[in-house]
């Protein structure tokens, strides 16, 4: 008789709020230029999974989780109160201690009977994740925990967190603090800083001009449909080493292509998904589709001053590069990747960076944006050094993968996101995990391409 999985069931507990473990102060806070794009107020889902704890009680750990959270609710008391938008159109923080909301939750299975989702298991990932309707009587809680008990004890954290309040990066500074108390410090290694105003941008009356709007913007015949399909592509180091040996190959025998100059990992991985997503989306080879990089800000020179340590809010531009669809299927695919290198130092550079803010707060004001799109556009974000699995090491115990999960802003077909692999899957050391939302029409001609990865020349 075939032995079948048994399908995940969560018996739940009723949501609690968490409050700060001391008085906080009670004030209305604003937020960045950057904070308040548009496309930033949503929820952005990940799920962290801890195998079995050493040396303590699966259900006196979580206990302490819990009570870390109030702790460093203490520190990021912002996160306590609410995210309401005002009547100019920004949105802020009503700090008034009101908590986070909270559940635990308990699975009917062992954590190996789902791969430690370690692959393209999003079914299972959303009844992981901590699910909220973005607002509730005019505000939005910026932060939902979810902690699911295995019967092999381990556990599942869940956490959807505003990504309107901060990035990736100020999200996997809190959950650092919240692992440091758990292990039993009495404050986190790195208090939190708000100022906010470091990074909001004025009124300009020159903002930058984008060089692809509604008119000229390539179309797919696969969108807009409400049926997308989510995959995780997994690509080894073999293949990675494969693509980057052909492209320097290629700009051995083209003079104008980097000339000499290094690129990376995630320059030539970029280059090869962007051409493959825009052929798997049929996109019409006339228009034009851009690729957008995520930059980051926190350690960049070109900020005098800095940005401190501690700073928490978005903190990042995200300079792009735009071809017409024939354009990116013809050339050399060394010259995208130069293209991108270019992108990427455009936005180290401080007069970049001011005017990027001072046009987003410009087009904050006078104009709506519809940043589902079409397929023309398309965002590459980079997880691999935000320290969202390291930073979880509770002590008792480590994580050992942490995936996005789907809701509104991995949903799209714009955001596709590099991740590390998990920690169980050594065959995958120094390889990267794709993150990707497709039409299910267009899935498989984009797993074609990536297969062609794993050839000699991956690509024509």
């Amino acid at each position: 008789m075939e032995n079948k999985e048994k399908p995940l069931k969560i018996i739940k507990q009723d949501v609690v709020l968490v409050k700060p473990s001391k008085p906080t102060p009670s004030s209305v806070l604003p937020l960045s230029t950057i904070d308040n794009r548009p496309e930033l107020n949503t929820l952005c889902q990940t799920i962290h999974i801890f195998q079995t704890p050493n040396n303590i009680t699966q259900r006196d750990l979580v206990l302490k989780i819990k009570e870390a959270i109030s702790e460093a609710l203490f520190y990021y008391y912002p996160l306590a109160g609410r995210l309401v938008k005002h009547a100019d159109g920004k949105l802020r923080i009503h700090c008034r201690a009101d908590g986070v909301p909270y559940v635990e939750t308990t699975a009917n299975c062992n954590l190996s009977s789902l791969h430690y989702l370690n692959g393209s298991d999003r079914e299972n990932a959303k009844h992981l994740a901590f699910n909220s309707n973005a607002f509730e009587n005019g505000y939005q809680y910026p932060l939902g925990i979810k902690v699911t008990k295995f019967l092999c004890g381990g556990f599942a954290i869940g956490i959807a967190a505003s990504h309107a309040v901060f990035d990736g990066n100020g999200g996997s500074q809190f959950f650092k603090a919240i692992a440091e108390l758990v292990s039993g410090k009495s404050e986190p290694d790195v208090k939190p800083v708000w100022e906010r105003e470091r990074l909001n941008g004025s009124i300009t009356e020159h903002p930058l001009q984008s060089p692809m709007d509604e008119a000229s913007a390539a179309v797919s015949p696969y969108l807009p449909t409400t049926t997308l399909v989510h995959e995780c592509f997994k690509v080894d180091s073999k293949s990675i080493k494969r693509l980057k040996v052909s492209l320097t190959n290629e700009i051995s025998d083209n003079i104008d292509s980097l000339e000499g100059e290094s690129f990376t990992s995630f320059e030539a991985l970029g280059a090869y998904v962007w051409r493959s997503r825009t052929r798997a989306l049929k996109l019409n080879s006339d228009g034009k589709t851009s690729l957008a990089i995520v930059v980051g800000l926190r350690r960049n020179h070109s900020l005098v001053p800095p940005l401190p340590e501690g700073y928490y809010g978005n903190a990042f531009v995200d300079p792009k590069v735009v071809l017409t669809v024939k354009e990116l299927n013809e050339m050399p695919l060394s010259h995208v990747v130069k293209m991108i290198n270019e992108a990427k130092k455009l936005g180290f550079s401080r007069e970049y960076i001011k005017n990027h803010i001072d046009t987003t707060e410009t087009k904050t004001k006078t104009e709506q944006f519809d940043y589902q799109g079409i397929g023309a556009s398309m965002v590459l974000s980079s997880w691999f050094y935000l320290g969202m699995l390291e930073n979880m090491d509770l002590g008792w115990a480590k994580p050992v993968n942490m995936v996005p999960a789907p809701r509104d802003v991995f949903g799209t077909v714009g955001l596709w996101i590099f991740t590390p692999p998990s920690d169980l899957d050594p065959s995958m050391n120094g390889g990267v995990r794709i993150f990707v939302s497709l039409p299910s029409d267009a899935m498989p001609k984009f797993k074609e391409e990536m297969e062609a990865l794993k050839l000699v020349k991956p690509f024509s």
